[in-house]
C-alpha cells in the first residue's frame, strides 16, 4: 500500500512509519503544506496524519475519501485543534487519544478508535503528553489491520467538546511556571480563573 504520511520527522512518528514499512507498505512523509496535484500524481492509497501543522485542502481529502485518517491526542470530541494536552488538564476535561476520519472540519471526522487516559497529579505537562504518544501509536498498532482492511467501524463523536487555537493558551503561559515540567495538580481547573 502507498502511505502518505503527514508529520514531522521525530519520535513517535518514525517509530510509527518504522511499523508500517515492516508490515510492506510504501511510506511517503511530508510536513510542509500540501500541493494537491503534487499528491494525486503519486497514487497514493492511505492517508496519515499525526502531529500535522497544516490544514489539509477538500480537495486532497476528497481523493482520498474515508482512507484519510488523523492521529490527534485528546479524547474526541473534546480538545479538537490545538495544545489538547494542556487544555483537557486546564479544563479538567477527558483526556485520551482517538484515531479518526479526516473531514473538511477540525478534528471533526468520524472515530475509529479511541482510549481514555488518567493521570496522577504529579504527571507533568511533559510525561502526560508523552504517556498520551505512547498511547496513541500503541493504540494504532493495535488496530492498524482493522484500519487498513476497512474493518473499522466508524462513529459520529458525540457532543458539543471543545476547541482551541494555538493563540487561546497565550493567557494561560504565566501558569506554566515550570515549563513543560510543571506539574498537573498545578493546572486542573485553572482555566476558569486564569
Amino acid at each position: 500500500m502507498k502511505i502518505l504520511f503527514l508529520g514531522p520527522a521525530k519520535e513517535p512518528q518514525i517509530a510509527l512509519i518504522n511499523f508500517l514499512l515492516n508490515d510492506g507498505n510504501s511510506i511517503t512523509r511530508r510536513e510542509e503544506k500540501l500541493n494537491p496535484e503534487d499528491i494525486f500524481k503519486c497514487e497514493f492509497d492511505f492517508l496519515i496524519s499525526f502531529g500535522f501543522r497544516y490544514i489539509i485542502s477538500e480537495q486532497i481529502l476528497d481523493y482520498f475519501k474515508e482512507k484519510a485518517i488523523n492521529l490527534h491526542i485528546s479524547y474526541l470530541p473534546w480538545n479538537k485543534g490545538a495544545d489538547p494536552n494542556l487544555w483537557g488538564i486546564l479544563e479538567n476535561t477527558p483526556k485520551g487519544v482517538t484515531i479518526h476520519q479526516m473531514d473538511y472540519g477540525l478534528d471533526t471526522g468520524k472515530i475509529l478508535y479511541q482510549k481514555e487516559f488518567f493521570f496522577n497529579e504529579n504527571d507533568t505537562l511533559k510525561s502526560s503528553y508523552e504517556k498520551l504518544q505512547i498511547g496513541l501509536v500503541k493504540l494504532f498498532k493495535e488496530n492498524w489491520e482493522d484500519i487498513k482492511y476497512n474493518r473499522a467501524i466508524p462513529k459520529k463523536q458525540k457532543g458539543k467538546g471543545s476547541f482551541h487555537k494555538s493563540s487561546d493558551k497565550n493567557s494561560y503561559q504565566k501558569l506554566l511556571t515550570n515549563g513543560l515540567d510543571t506539574k498537573i495538580k498545578d493546572l486542573i481547573g485553572k482555566a476558569i480563573n486564569a
